[in-house]
């Protein structure tokens, strides 16, 4: 296997472009070296086998999904409260929109692993890591709520950014800061 990593990444991220655009299907070491504008068998030379291009596939995309700014995010500040929440996960849902094309490979990657228990293990394991990542990060910002607020957050924002990604027209912008707003509302914890 070669290893200049540079050229191991703009596979990696060619890859991410052909799940996005072809599905797994399309998803193919040519499909790979036409995106990455490189010669045919380069990609062969890279991963040992479609599998291993879909693993490293699936690290990558959270890899990208990281916030330039995560410690700006975590930093607790003035305005910690509900409106604070709501800011950030406004933020996360643009953060992740504008990635579109790693956030519908990620969804190929997670149909592809109901068929593959390798990949489904590599993607448990990297999900499971990044939740518990915004867990810990929700927690040090000390912005409202607890793990449970986190978990429903995570899961009603996925269907909403999925909703912006493949049925755009579906909620307009006034709309998406509603849902976030009410998202928010219905996972605080209620007040005693």
């Amino acid at each position: 296997m070669r290893k200049n990593p540079e050229r191991r990444l703009a596979l990696i991220d060619a890859a991410i472009e052909v799940l996005a655009r072809e599905g797994a299907r399309g998803l193919t070491f040519r499909a790979v070296d036409s995106q990455a504008n490189v010669p045919n068998g380069t990609a062969s030379n890279y991963f040992a086998n479609r599998d291993d291009l879909l693993t490293q596939t699936g690290g990558r995309i959270y890899e990208r999904l990281i916030p330039d700014n995560l410690q700006g995010m975590i930093d607790p500040v003035n305005g910690t409260d509900r409106e604070r929440l709501v800011t950030l996960m406004l933020e996360v849902v643009e953060r992740v929109t504008s990635f579109g094309t790693g956030f519908l490979a990620l969804m190929e990657l997670r149909l592809e692993a109901t068929r593959r228990p390798d990949l489904r293990a590599v993607l448990t394991v990297r999900i499971r890591e990044d939740f518990e990542l915004n867990v810990a990060n929700h927690v040090a910002s000390r912005v409202p709520g607890d793990a449970m607020t986190v978990r429903l957050l995570y899961l009603s924002l996925n269907w909403l950014i999925l909703d912006r990604l493949t049925l755009p027209d579906l909620f307009g912008d006034e709309d998406i800061r509603a849902l976030v707003e009410a998202a928010v509302d219905r996972a605080l914890p209620p007040t005693r």
